[in-house]
C-alpha cells in the first residue's frame, strides 16, 4: 500500500498587540541565549522565504518595470549596456529588488519582533501599533519616486543640453538613479512615524519639534541633497517639498496622538496630589484620629 505523505500544515496569526495592566510593573522579558538564537534562526527563516515568494513576483514584473522606465528615460531604442552579462544582471537585480520592496514589511516585522523581548509592554505596543504606517508610508515613498519624482527628474535631465549631448544612458546606472531615489524617500518618508515615537517614547516633545523647525528644515535640505544623485534644483526640490509637509505632519500627529509620553504618564497624578493634601488639611480631628489608630502597629501599642 502507498504511504501517505504529510504535508506540513502552515499557519498564519494575526499579529496582536501585546496586553498591558497599568497596575502591574511594566518590565521586559528575559530569554537565555539557546532561546535568542532559535528565536533569530526562525526569524531568519521567515524573511527568506518572503523574499523567494517576492522575487518570483518581481521577475514577472521585470518586462513591464523596464518598459516603464525606457518611457520614463525617453530612450525609444532601448537602455545602453556595457558588459554582455548586463541584461541577466539586470534582471535579477530588478526582480530581487521587487521581492525586498513587497517583503518589507515582513522583513520590518521580523526585526522588530526579535528585538520586542528587550522592550516593555508599553514600548511594544507604541512600536507595533507604528508598524502598519511604517509600511504605508515606504510605499507611499517608493510610489511618490517611481511614478512622479524620477519621471520628472529624467524629463528635465534628458533636456538640459540637449543640443550638445546625445541622450543614451547607461541601463546599469538608470537602475541605480531609480533605486537610489525609491529607497531614499521610501526611508525619509517615516518622518513623521518617527517623531511620533520620539515623542511618545518622551526623548522630545511636539514644542521642540515647532521650536527647532528651522534646524530641521536645514536638515531635510541636507538629507534631500544626500538622497538625490543629481545637483540640480529641480530634484533637490522634488524631495524637499514632500519632507517638510512630512515634518509639519508629525508635529500635528505628536500633538495630537502624543499628548502624554512613556516617561510621563500624565498629569492626572500630579493635579491629584495638591486635591489629596488639601482633602486631609480640612479632615476632622474625629477622622484623623480614627486614621492615627488604624495605622499604628501592634509594636507600638
Amino acid at each position: 500500500m502507498a504511504r501517505t505523505i504529510k504535508v506540513p500544515a502552515w499557519k498564519f496569526q494575526i499579529p496582536r498587540l501585546p496586553k498591558y495592566d497599568p497596575d502591574e510593573p511594566d518590565v521586559f522579558e528575559e530569554m537565555t541565549l539557546q532561546e535568542h538564537l532559535t528565536e533569530l534562526a526562525s526569524r531568519i527563516k521567515k524573511i527568506v522565504i518572503g523574499i523567494i515568494v517576492g522575487f518570483i513576483v518581481g521577475a514577472i514584473l521585470v518586462q513591464p518595470i523596464l518598459s516603464q522606465i525606457r518611457e520614463a528615460a525617453q530612450v525609444e531604442e532601448g537602455l545602453d549596456i556595457r558588459s554582455p552579462s548586463d541584461p541577466v544582471l539586470i534582471f535579477f537585480r530588478i526582480a530581487l529588488y521587487v521581492a525586498i520592496g513587497i517583503t518589507l514589511p515582513n522583513i520590518i516585522y521580523q526585526i522588530v519582533a526579535f528585538l520586542a523581548p528587550g522592550l516593555t509592554r508599553k514600548e511594544k505596543r507604541v512600536l507595533f501599533t507604528s508598524l502598519p504606517f511604517m509600511s504605508i508610508l515606504f510605499v507611499g515613498g517608493v510610489a511618490y519616486a517611481y511614478f512622479f519624482a524620477i519621471p520628472r527628474a529624467l524629463d528635465f535631465l534628458s533636456d538640459f543640453l540637449g543640443d550638445y549631448i546625445d541622450w543614451n544612458i547607461d541601463a546599469q546606472e538608470t537602475i541605480s538613479f531609480y533605486l537610489a531615489l525609491m529607497m531614499g524617500l521610501g526611508i525619509a518618508f517615516q518622518l513623521p512615524v518617527i517623531m511620533f515615537v520620539l515623542a511618545k517614547i518622551g526623548i522630545v516633545t511636539p514644542a521642540n519639534m515647532r521650536k527647532w523647525r528651522k534646524f530641521a528644515f536645514l536638515g531635510i535640505v541636507v538629507a534631500a541633497a544626500i538622497i538625490t544623485p543629481t545637483t540640480d534644483p529641480v530634484n533637490l526640490a522634488l524631495v524637499v517639498f514632500p519632507l517638510v509637509i512630512l515634518y509639519e505632519a508629525g508635529i500635528i500627529i505628536s500633538m495630537v496622538f502624543a499628548k502624554t509620553s512613556l516617561r510621563n504618564p500624565g498629569t492626572d497624578e500630579v493635579d491629584d496630589e495638591p486635591a489629596a493634601k488639601a482633602a486631609a488639611a480640612t479632615a476632622t480631628p474625629a477622622k484623623k484620629a480614627k486614621a492615627d489608630m488604624r495605622s499604628e502597629s501592634p509594636d507600638d501599642v
